[in-house]
């Protein structure tokens, strides 16, 4: 397929620009210095005039006649005194003017007579070259900033600014964790490649297909795949740069666009953060402008209006559907929605054996492993976690990534990277240590709660440690009861605390927090409370300004109320359960203690053997194997 050929851009050089101002500025100053170097000529009446020629301190004299006509009319004089002064007069007759000349003669005074149509060249250049120079800088700029046929960008305002991608760049093999969702565009991938076959049976292809959410799951990556994969043209363009400050623009480049795409189709065309141009019209505050609101009409027509845009496929993607234009996503525009989520397990294990394709990892290390210890995980983060334990390996001049590598990378995603410089008193390390044993023992014998896969008080972010509990195996539905245990776990450091110290501290916060937002949603959304299955309130994520901000509440004050009776209600009984957890298994919680203040990290098998056995025997060994050597001197004989 022929390659479009695009005139080569040249990006203005700051240097460039920097050293035209300087010369500017030099010719400036030497030309207004130059100026001021010629002292001004002083003003003399005819009769001073006279009686600077009589008394001879007049050198030189030139007239020209003001009226354009040669000794005829007012004449200007210009001249020049003893004291290199120089001076001007009219002459304001001609006779006057003939008796002056006869004056001039008889005091053997040069002059001349210079007729109006003699051109000074030189005084002209001297006012025309700093102009001509200084438009020409400019010029210059103008040319190098935009490369060959700048001189035209004042026309190219309206014109889109898609980027035509060629080449199969990237493919399926590429996209992992998302079988689902290819297979839904493998049909446009093969009605791209063979139109025929579905419009013989009358079948229409969707005109667009609309990728739907959170960030970093891979919207993008998929549509480059599907352009690969078609062989086709592939236009990339995201939606602010249609939204400009003068009204019509964006709604040009749509137009710009599509007849782009037309002479190159079938192809793609992707606009990536579609919201950014396709929000609800008429949102009140914070909703959108004339401008926007133009492109958007323009958007819809091109898609779906008279005219017809065979063989061009929009593909969109955005992670706030929510605030996007009903009229948008209708049948006939954007037909097919796909939303993409969080991979699972299994989907996060394909994920991660595509970024260890060419990274180097030990035999040591299970995929399967690291995908299970990394729920909620999107592709973005699981190729940033592979980066930075590579990154780890390579800091240390190891060859190979290591399985502490990747578990050091996991917490660093998560959590941010170690603060081993911080430091704490004794007291407060050990408060820490028991608010972390206090979530371990919660996660150990709560039946519902997640599995304890590490705990550590090494600080990381903004908390002081922190444990890391899985759920046994990764489910689509949340039971009241797994609910109610995840709060109680969420408490079981505070009631540690308050258990071990009779006080408590800051650091349960985020507990709360988290424990809180589970169990309003728990009366609000889900209807598992006293006030029945009702839902009083509903996730919208982020507020969309003039929509969500005039939303009337759906109840009244009264169930207000009640719902936040409700709330108390399900953190109290989750604390109470907690305590009586804790206070039954207090041998559990010091021993955990005792042992993250020796070792500070504690891994599932350690934690695993403490609970079986009371104890860590690796440890226990390790630390009766160190002797102390003896004081020198320090004998039987010595002691006697």
């Amino acid at each position: 397929m022929a390659q479009i050929k695009r005139p080569k851009k040249r990006n203005l050089n700051i240097g460039d620009l920097i050293l035209v101002l300087i010369l500017i500025g030099i010719i400036v100053g030497v030309y207004t210095s130059f100026m001021n170097t010629e002292a001004q000529p002083v003003e003399f009446t005819y009769s001073e005039f006279i009686e600077s020629i009589e008394a001879g301190d007049v050198i030189r004299v030139e007239t020209v006649p003001e009226a354009g006509e040669f000794n005829t009319g007012i004449y200007n004089v210009s001249g020049q005194l003893v004291d290199e002064t120089s001076f001007f007069t009219k002459i304001p007759t001609t006779e006057t003017y003939n008796s002056t000349l006869r004056l001039l003669q008889a005091n053997e005074i040069p002059f001349s007579i210079r007729s109006v149509n003699n051109v000074n060249f030189l005084s002209i250049i001297s006012w025309l070259f700093p102009l001509v120079l200084i438009f020409g800088a400019f010029f210059f700029l103008m040319r190098n900033s935009g490369g060959s046929g700048a001189g035209n960008r004042a026309f190219d305002f309206g014109k889109s600014k898609a980027t035509m991608q060629k080449g199969k760049t990237t493919s399926f093999k590429d996209v992992a964790g998302l079988d689902e969702e290819k297979g839904e565009l493998e049909e446009i991938i093969d009605f791209l490649k063979n139109p025929k076959k579905y419009l013989d049976i009358g079948a229409r292809i969707p005109k667009g297909v609309l990728l739907i959410g959170p960030p970093g799951t891979g919207k993008t990556l998929l549509a480059r795949a599907v352009a690969g994969e078609a062989d086709v043209p592939f236009y990339l363009i995201s939606g602010s740069d249609f939204v400009e400050m003068f009204v019509g623009v964006g709604a040009s480049r749509v137009r710009d666009m599509f007849k782009n795409a037309k002479a190159t189709a079938p192809c793609i065309v992707f606009i990536d953060e579609i919201d950014a141009v396709g929000r609800q019209r008429g949102a009140g505050m914070g909703g959108g402008n004339d401008e926007r609101e133009q492109t958007l009409n323009q958007l819809l027509v091109e898609m779906d209006g008279f005219g017809t845009n065979s063989g061009i496929i929009v593909i969109a993607a955005t992670n706030r559907p929510d605030v996007l234009d009903p009229a948008l996503t209708r049948p006939g525009r954007f037909d097919r929605q796909i939303t993409i989520n969080n991979p699972d397990v299994l989907g996060r294990e394909a994920i991660l054996k595509v970024h260890a394709r060419n990274k180097k990892v030990s035999k040591d290390v299970t995929l399967k492993e690291i995908a299970r210890r990394t729920p909620g995980f999107s592709g973005a983060d699981l190729e940033n976690l592979m980066n930075e334990a590579a990154l780890l390996a390579a800091r240390d001049n190891r060859k190979n990534l290591a399985l502490n590598d990747i578990d050091e990378a996991v917490d660093r995603v998560m959590m941010g990277p170690a603060k081993k410089s911080r430091k704490y008193t004794a007291k407060e390390r050990e408060r820490v240590a028991y608010h972390e044993a206090g979530h371990a023992v919660i996660g150990l014998r709560m039946s519902h709660a997640s599995v304890v896969h590490k705990v550590t008080i090494v600080p990381r972010g903004q908390a002081g440690g922190y444990n890391l509990m899985l759920p046994d195996e990764e489910t689509f539905l949340e039971t009241k009861s797994s609910l109610e245990d995840k709060i109680s776990g969420f408490m079981g450091g505070r009631v540690a605390e308050e258990i071990i110290y009779n006080d408590v501290s800051t650091g349960a916060h985020n507990d709360f927090q988290r424990a809180t937002q589970i169990a309003r949603a728990m009366v609000t959304e889900y209807g598992m409370s006293s006030l029945g299955p009702v839902q009083y309130e509903r996730s919208n994520g982020p507020v969309f300004l003039g929509r969500d901000y005039t939303k009337s509440r759906d109840f009244s004050d009264k169930v207000a109320f009640d719902i936040d009776n409700a709330v108390r209600e399900i953190i109290d009984a989750a604390y109470q359960r907690s305590k009586d957890m804790i206070n039954e298994h207090r041998t559990l919680l010091d021993t955990i203690t005792h042992y993250l203040l020796e070792i500070e990290t504690l891994t599932f098998e350690d934690i695993e053997e403490i609970d079986k056995t009371g104890k860590l025997q690796w440890w226990d060994d390790k630390r009766a194997e160190e002797v102390t050597e003896p004081v020198i001197g320090d004998t039987k004989e010595n002691a006697a």
